[in-house]
C-alpha cells in the first residue's frame, strides 16, 4: 500500500487511526531507520496540527451558535423559540446528552424547569426545586456555576428524594450548571446533562455560559416588549373608547335624522331596513310575524344565511305587552341574560322584555344576529333581524330598537291602507262576478283606479285552504292580488282571484305556494283563463270553481292546475269531440306522431303492456317480438310521455287516452 502525505490526510480530516496506518505502511514497504524516525517526527507534528484543528472548528461551531442566537434575540419576538434554540444548540456544541434552563419563582421560592432539550421523562420536566436543593437548586441560590461528573455521590449539595428519583428517571449522572444573571440578580439556571459519568472542561463551563448570558438577554427583552406591548395596549383601548364614543354619538344622530327622513318622505320598511343596514354595517332583514319576507338590505344579504335562519317563528300565546317604563321611549336598554337558542325563543323573548335580543345562528353561518320585534300596543306587527360578524353595541343595539319603532309605525299604517284597499278591491271583484253585464263600463273605471285593467288578460283563481281562518286566506290572497295588479276577494263563500296572466296552471302553482309559504297549510287552487273583460272573468270563475270542486273530489289536495290538467276528469266538464281532441293531444299525442313519423307500435306496445297487467313478458308474448324489445319500447315512451307515466294517477290518464284513440280510429277511421 502506498504511503500517503500527512498534508493530504489532514486537508481530508482523516482520524487519528489513519495517521498512525502510514508509519505501519511505510515499515512494511522496506523504510529505513532514518526514514522512520523523520515520518514519526512527522506525524507528532501532524497529529499536534491535527488537535489544533479540531479545537479550531470547535471554536467556529461555538462562535457561529454564539451568533446565531444573538441574531435570534433581534429577529425572535417569541421568547419560548429563542429559549428553544440555546437549549437545543448548547446541547449540540457540548454533545450532551439533554440541557435545560429553569427560571426562579422568587414568589414561591424554588426553581422550575422552563425548557429541555433531549429529556424522555415527563416528571422530570415537570421539576420544581427549593433554592439550594440539588445541583439546579444550588446554582439558582448562589448565582455559581456548579458541575459533576457523579450527581448522585456529590454531597455539595443538598439530596431530595423526589428531585433524586427524577434524575434517576432520565438516567442523568454528570451535570453541568450556570446561573442566568440579568442585572447581577440570578434569574435562572442552565444546564448540561449526561446519562455516562464526564468531566466539564472549562471551555465547556464558559461556553454554557455564553448561552445563559444570551439566555438571560431573550427573557428581558421579553419582559421589556411585554412591557411595551401592554402599554400601547392600554393606550390604543383609551383612544379607542373615546372614539368609539364620538362615534356612536355620530351615528344615533344620523340614524335619528335619516330615519325621521324615511317617515316625512313617505318611505316603507324597505327604507328603514336599508338605512339601518348602511348604518349598522349590517344584513337587516324584517319578517312579519307569519314568517313571510318583507324586507331584506345589506352587502350580500340575498347569499346569507341569515334569511333562512330568521324565518318563521311559532307565533306565542300572548305577546307581552312592554312595561309602561320601557315603551316610553323604546330604547332603555337591552336584553343581556342569555341568547336565546331559536328564531322563535327570540322573539318570545324580545316580546316579553321589549328590549333586542341576541340570537344564536349555527355555527356554519359566520355571523352573529340581533332582533328586535315592531310592536304597536298589544299587537306584534313584524321583526327586525340584525347580522353582521363583529358585535352590536349598547349604541348599536339602540339604534335597532328605534329603527323597530319606526317600522311598527309604518307597518300600522300600511297595514290600515292595505285593509282599506283589500275592501274596495274585494266589493269591486263582487261586482264583477256577481253581474258583469250591468255597466261594463263603469267596473271598468273602477277597476283602472286600482291599477287593473280589466281588457288584458286575465286568469281566474279559486283557492281552498285547509284549517285556517277564512278571514287570513282572504288578507294573503288579497296582498298577492294587489302585488300582482288583480283584484281578490270574497265571492259565494270561497276566496278568488283574478291576476292578469295567460297561463292558469303555471299561475296556480304561483298562487299555491305563495300562500302555503305565508299561511303555513295545504293550499288547493283551481283555475280558467285567460279571459278577458268582466264577462268573460265571470265565466272562468265558473270554471275554475268546478276545477278546484273535482280536486277537491279527486283527492287532490294541495294540487294547483287549470281543467286542463284534471287529466280524464277533464271530460266531464262537456266541450264533445274537441275536449277530446284536447284530452289526446295533451296526453299521448307525442306517442302518436313518433308512430306516425317512424312506423313504429309504440302506442299498440303500450296498450299491450296495459293489457298484460303491467307485464313485459307478457306483453311481448302477445306482439310476438322479444321482452327486450318490449322493454326498449317502453323506455321510448318514457322519454317521450315523461318518466312519471306509469304512476297510478298518469297511468289512468295515459290508458284512457289510448282506448279513446282506438274507439275514434275504429269510429271515425282516424
Amino acid at each position: 500500500m502506498a504511503v500517503r502525505s500527512f498534508v493530504e490526510l489532514l486537508y481530508e480530516q482523516a482520524p487519528p487511526e489513519t495517521f498512525e496506518e502510514q508509519l505501519r505502511c511505510a515499515q512494511t514497504d522496506g523504510a529505513g531507520p532514518e526514514e522512520m524516525q523523520r515520518l514519526r517526527q512527522e506525524l507528532g507534528i501532524a497529529l499536534r496540527v491535527r488537535a489544533q484543528m479540531a479545537r479550531q472548528r470547535q471554536r467556529e461551531a461555538e462562535l457561529s451558535a454564539l451568533y446565531e442566537t444573538a441574531n435570534d434575540l433581534t429577529s425572535i419576538r417569541d421568547v419560548d423559540a429563542v429559549l428553544t434554540a440555546i437549549v437545543r444548540r448548547a446541547r449540540q456544541l457540548l454533545g450532551a446528552d439533554l440541557t435545560y434552563l429553569s427560571l426562579n419563582d422568587h414568589d414561591r421560592g424554588d426553581s422550575f424547569i422552563r425548557m429541555t432539550d433531549g429529556s424522555v421523562s415527563a416528571r422530570f420536566q415537570q421539576l420544581r426545586l427549593d433554592l439550594g436543593t440539588g445541583l439546579l437548586g444550588l446554582v439558582a441560590q448562589t448565582g455559581a456555576p456548579y458541575f459533576t461528573d457523579d450527581y448522585f455521590a456529590d454531597q455539595r449539595f443538598l439530596h431530595r428524594d423526589y428531585i433524586d428519583s427524577a434524575v434517576a428517571e432520565e438516567g442523568i449522572h454528570a451535570i453541568l450548571g450556570v446561573p442566568l444573571l440579568l442585572g447581577g440578580k440570578v434569574v435562572g439556571a442552565l444546564l448540561a446533562a449526561n446519562r455516562s459519568a464526564r468531566p466539564f472542561p472549562p471551555g465547556e463551563v464558559v461556553l454554557l455560559g455564553s448561552f445563559a448570558a444570551h439566555a438571560a438577554i431573550a427573557l428581558e427583552n421579553a419582559r421589556l416588549f411585554e412591557e411595551t406591548q401592554q402599554a400601547i395596549a392600554d393606550l390604543d383601548a383609551a383612544n379607542a373608547t373615546v372614539r368609539a364614543h364620538s362615534e356612536a354619538v355620530e351615528l344615533a344622530a344620523s340614524a335619528h335624522d335619516r330615519l325621521a327622513d324615511v317617515v316625512l318622505h313617505g318611505g316603507g320598511v324597505e327604507a328603514v331596513a336599508s338605512v339601518l343596514a348602511d348604518v349598522l354595517g349590517s344584513i337587516v332583514v324584517v319578517r312579519e310575524p307569519g314568517g313571510h319576507l318583507i324586507a331584506c338590505a345589506g352587502d350580500g344579504a340575498a347569499a346569507s344565511g341569515l334569511t333562512a335562519v330568521s324565518g318563521r317563528a311559532a307565533p306565542p300565546d300572548g305577546p307581552s305587552r312592554p312595561s309602561a317604563a320601557r315603551q316610553s321611549n323604546g330604547l332603555s336598554g337591552t336584553s343581556t341574560a342569555h341568547a336565546p337558542d331559536t328564531f322563535a325563543a327570540s322573539v318570545t323573548e324580545a316580546l316579553r322584555s321589549g328590549r333586542s335580543v341576541e340570537m344564536r345562528l349555527p355555527a356554519t353561518t359566520g355571523e352573529r344576529a340581533w332582533l328586535a320585534v315592531a310592536v304597536a300596543g298589544n299587537d306584534h306587527l313584524g321583526t327586525l333581524v340584525v347580522g353582521r360578524t363583529l358585535d352590536l353595541g349598547e349604541a348599536d343595539r339602540r339604534i335597532l330598537e328605534r329603527g323597530a319603532l319606526v317600522t311598527a309605525l309604518l307597518l300600522l299604517f300600511q297595514r290600515s291602507m292595505a285593509e282599506a284597499e283589500d275592501r274596495v278591491r274585494g266589493e269591486l271583484l263582487d261586482d264583477v262576478l256577481s253581474d258583469p253585464h250591468r255597466d261594463p263600463a263603469t267596473l271598468r273605471e273602477r277597476a283602472r283606479r286600482h291599477h287593473t285593467d280589466l281588457e288584458a288578460p286575465h286568469v281566474v283563481l279559486v283557492v281552498a285552504a285547509d284549517a285556517v281562518e277564512r278571514h287570513r286566506v282572504v288578507a294573503a290572497a288579497s296582498r298577492l292580488a294587489a302585488g300582482k295588479g288583480g283584484l281578490g276577494g270574497v265571492y259565494d263563500g270561497a276566496v278568488v282571484l283574478a291576476l292578469p296572466g295567460e297561463q292558469p296552471a303555471g299561475m296556480a302553482r304561483i298562487v299555491r305556494d305563495r300562500l302555503s309559504d305565508v299561511l303555513e297549510t295545504t293550499v288547493t287552487v283551481g283555475a280558467a283563463g285567460p279571459c278577458k273583460g268582466p264577462e268573460g272573468i265571470a265565466r272562468s270563475h265558473r270554471d275554475a270553481h268546478r276545477c278546484l270542486a273535482a280536486l277537491l273530489a279527486l283527492g287532490r289536495r294541495g294540487d294547483a292546475t287549470d281543467v286542463a290538467g284534471l287529466g280524464f276528469a277533464r271530460l266531464l266538464f262537456g266541450g264533445g269531440p274537441a275536449e277530446i281532441e284536447d284530452f289526446l293531444t295533451a296526453t299521448i299525442k307525442p306517442l302518436l306522431d313518433y308512430d306516425a313519423d317512424r312506423g313504429t307500435e309504440l302506442a299498440g306496445t303500450l296498450e299491450a303492456w296495459f293489457a298484460a297487467g303491467g307485464s313485459p313478458a307478457r306483453a311481448a308474448e302477445a306482439l310476438h317480438v322479444h321482452t327486450n324489445t318490449v322493454t326498449q319500447r317502453l323506455e321510448r315512451v318514457a322519454a317521450l310521455i315523461g318518466r312519471d307515466w306509469r304512476t297510478p294517477e298518469r297511468a289512468l290518464d295515459v290508458q284512457l287516452a289510448l282506448r279513446l284513440w282506438r274507439l275514434r280510429s275504429v269510429t271515425f277511421g282516424r
